[in-house]
């Protein structure tokens, strides 16, 4: 916990825009949601998140000792197969997130959280950074109970020691879809490190982010 709360302050700093503002995300029923599949390969668990801008959180996530193929993605949304277009409307209902395999005898869950919460801002309702729109909120898609119970405990223990000046506002909600963003947005950071946004935006992270958790690292 001391760890994410170092890092926390740090990343809190270094927020900028990568996408559009948009209008608030749609509240229809979960149930009513389009429903896709996962295949999670045997002996690997799976996890979906949002933390804004996915091209700064997959980033990080590719880097981390027994996370495999990270994909970004949208999630949560009541359009089948959306376009980047739709998703920028903010109309969708999805949020901009990453999908990923790890290997819980390397990384646990619990590591998978701790590294979610001290990446992003989860105290901003639908916005991270200049980043305005439900597609940018913070989110847990839950693939199980046990998934569910740990987001919630470790939610309920960052308010409790105030990590954060505010409440944290992170969804926590069942997984229900995930949809494959385009091709141009996968492996983003790594193919499009000399551009202006990787260079001041997700670079400063990336740094922070392998100094606080060298132990963690690929």
């Amino acid at each position: 916990m001391e760890r994410l709360t170092l890092l926390t302050f740090a990343f809190l700093m270094t927020f900028a825009a990568c996408g559009q503002k948009a209008s608030n995300k749609s509240n229809k029923p979960m149930n009513e949601l389009p429903k896709t599949e996962v295949n999670v390969p045997e002996g690997y668990e799976v996890a979906t998140l949002g933390s804004g801008c996915f091209w700064c959180i997959e980033a990080i996530y590719q880097d981390l000792k027994g996370v495999e193929d990270v994909r970004s993605g949208y999630s949560g949304g009541h359009v089948s197969d959306p376009s980047y277009k739709l998703i920028t409307s903010g109309t969708s209902g999805h949020a901009e997130v990453i999908q990923f395999y790890f290997d819980p005898k390397v990384i646990s869950y619990s590591d998978v959280l701790e590294i979610f919460w001290s990446t992003h801002d989860p105290t901003t309702l639908n916005r991270q950074g200049n980043d305005v729109g439900p597609q940018y909120r913070s989110a847990v898609f839950y693939h199980t109970d046990e998934q569910r119970e740990l987001a919630e405990h470790f939610k309920s223990k960052l308010n409790e020691e105030k990590v954060f000046d505010k409440p944290i506002v992170t969804e926590i909600t069942p997984f229900s879809n995930f949809y494959v963003a385009e091709d141009y947005h996968q492996n983003y950071y790594k193919l499009n490190a000399g551009q202006a946004y990787c260079q001041y935006v997700i670079r400063p992270k990336v740094e922070k982010f392998k100094k606080v958790f060298a132990d963690r690292l690929k």
